[in-house]
């Protein structure tokens, strides 16, 4: 009559796997396990998850930052570019071509294919700047001409030669 109340033998009760995982002492030649270690342990555990899980949302939250950065810079950019776009000129712009921007007396802008230096120096009305128009349709200033070239040649580099 060993039997438990729910019909299982005493021995069916105790631990059946191997010495090394057991979650209390087989011998008395073990360690004690107290119940006081295990607590120690959960806690030490808990503390370096909230440590390791405060890392990795410090490192999201960064990255959210900078998606959201670098969304601002792309929606100023295509504000800018539609903007240029807009502006009269009395010819048709091809990509490849970088255009002068000037703002006549009244205040219109207007794009020339005219450079300041075209004028010896003296356009005839305040210049504002040069504009590249890339193949994208997009502009850019031509003070960043030699600076997104580099970065297409450095991803042309990295996807490898082209056949």
């Amino acid at each position: 009559m060993g039997d438990s109340d729910d019909g299982r033998s005493p021995k069916s009760l105790s631990y059946q796997g191997p010495a090394h995982s057991s979650p209390y002492p087989l011998s008395r030649l073990a360690p004690p396990h107290q119940l006081l270690d295990r607590a120690k342990e959960i806690r030490e555990a808990d503390s370096v998850m909230g440590a390791v899980v405060a890392n990795q949302l410090v490192m999201l939250a960064d990255q959210i930052r900078l998606l959201q950065e670098q969304a601002e810079t792309i929606l100023q950019r295509a504000q800018r570019d539609a903007a240029l776009h807009r502006i009269g000129c009395g010819f048709q712009k091809k990509p490849g071509d970088i255009y002068h921007l000037y703002h006549r007396d009244d205040g219109t802008p207007y794009f020339s294919i005219l450079s300041p230096a075209d004028w010896n120096g003296q356009p005839p009305h305040p210049f504002e700047g040069s504009y590249r128009l890339e193949a994208d349709l997009s502009w850019t200033a031509e003070e960043d001409i030699a600076k997104r070239e580099q970065r297409f040649a450095q991803v042309s580099h990295l996807l490898g030669p082209s056949k």
